[in-house]
């Protein structure tokens, strides 16, 4: 009886994973709430649950300014926090256990290939090794870079500092910035005309969102492009299209808003730094909240989207949309299967994308309500306030500090879904052992 029931409550690989970021959040909301963490000495319990679960869920959305309420310590907590979050709390224990010699275990892996979203067991352990590298690999030299203007401007140490800091904040597309020194909640405006400075950011942003698995492709076949994945076809495809095209309506959309004093060159990058920021990273080189009507509706198509999977990012990714417009397109044209670059897509990938598109959309809509039925706040930036939560983005058009306790605790808790993953936690909770498939009568119903 008693191993019966151990064997019960066993917790299956996806819990393990939701426990295991919850965990993580936790011990932040602890650390933080110490007085050595915060600059007065003093934190309530909703600024230190946010921040933690806003930084280990890479998201970026905070109540008080990082550089002006938390001290070096607390900043630290942040900061560790945003890196576990960023590769994922299971890469950094089976990197530590690899250190001290031990040996991985089948259930490890199982709950690694849970944790990253990979598609196999094999190989698995290799990739971990690959992730804890390459991770630390691009952090230093985006903070070599940033280190550039940092330290001249900051002086050695904080410079240093700050380089690292935002280094790390950008390749886990958190959003963290220490800049409030200058001027509270004003995250990167200072440098929207910083090539060096907007640039690093971008491409740290981009490596950091486009996945483990494409990093690990590429390092396989180098640049031939026809050995590549379907999978990283498909990243690196949509990826394009999204930076170059959401660039581009940026450029346009905020000719009259926020580029009006810029000249063309800032309004490019500017441009370009929002396209790019969107996609789950949440710095920002323009005011948000002067955005225009069109710009902030583009920003949060973009949120919604995200990164890709295996990633630092959130969102619903970029596979989940490109199997939603291939099978839409394979409607239109009445085709049996959708194909991309000469492969088929399987059924379950669409069923899949339906779930998640689904899961995503209805609860935006659901915090969106409740939110709006709590606080007096315009419409389009609660729902632009929840998409960025939900696709753990971090961009705000300033409510954010705004926030009733309510309303802060349902942005916190769709910035750990977001991370976790909706259809991820869903299954998580409700998992139980599989059942005989019963297949009902089949009946047609009319759509559209």
């Amino acid at each position: 009886m008693g191993k019966e029931q151990k064997i019960h409550l066993r917790l299956s690989n996806l819990q393990i994973v939701a426990l295991g970021y919850f965990i993580v959040a936790v011990v932040g909301t602890v650390l933080l709430l110490l007085p050595i963490s915060s600059a007065e000495g003093k934190t309530t319990l909703l600024e230190a649950l946010f921040t933690a679960v806003s930084a280990s869920c890479v998201t970026g959305l905070v109540l008080v300014d990082t550089s002006i309420h938390w001290t070096l310590f607390g900043q630290l907590v942040i900061l560790l926090l945003i890196q576990v979050g960023g590769m994922g709390f299971m890469t950094i224990g089976i990197r530590f256990l690899l250190l001290v010699r031990h040996k991985i275990s089948l259930r490890e892996r199982e709950v690694m290939v849970e944790s990253i979203n990979a598609s196999q067991l094999g190989g698995i352990v290799n990739l971990t090794s690959k992730i804890f590298k390459w991770t630390l690999l691009f952090e230093g030299i985006g903070a070599v870079l940033l280190a550039i203007r940092f330290i001249p401007e900051f002086g050695l140490k904080k410079g240093l500092f700050y380089s690292i800091f935002h280094a790390v904040s950008a390749f886990c597309n958190a959003g963290f910035d220490l800049m409030g020194i200058k001027k509270p909640f004003d995250s990167m405006v200072s440098y929207s005309n910083d090539v060096l400075v907007s640039g690093t950011l971008m491409l740290l942003i981009i490596i950091g969102g486009i996945g483990f698995f494409v990093w690990d492709d590429i390092n396989t076949h180098g640049f031939r492009w026809k050995r590549y994945m379907l999978h990283t076809k498909i990243v690196l495809t949509c990826s394009v299209v999204l930076v170059i095209g959401g660039g581009l309506l940026f450029f346009l959309l905020e000719g009259r808003a926020t580029g009006v004093e810029m000249g063309v060159g800032e309004r490019i990058l500017t441009a370009l730094f929002q396209s790019v920021t969107c996609r789950t990273a949440g710095y920002n080189t323009i005011d948000t909240g002067a955005m225009s009507q069109g710009s902030k509706v583009l920003s949060m198509l973009l949120m919604f989207i995200g990164g890709s999977p295996g990633s630092t990012a959130g969102g619903i990714k970029t596979t989940t949309l490109s199997v939603f417009i291939l099978y839409t397109v394979c409607g239109i044209k009445r085709e049996g299967r959708a194909t991309a670059f000469g492969r088929t897509l399987p059924r379950d990938s669409v069923e899949k994308a339906v779930s998640i598109f689904t899961i995503s959309l209805g609860l935006a809509l659901t915090a969106t309500l409740f939110i709006c039925a709590m606080q007096p706040f315009a419409g389009v930036d609660v729902l632009f306030e929840v998409f960025s939560a939900l696709g753990t983005v971090g961009l705000t058009t300033g409510i954010t500090r705004e926030l009733a306790p309510a309303s802060a605790y349902v942005i916190t808790i769709l910035m750990f879904l977001g991370r976790v993953g909706s259809v991820s936690l869903a299954t998580a909770l409700l998992e139980k052992k599989a059942r005989p498939p019963v297949t009902s009568p089949e009946e047609k119903i009319m759509i559209g």
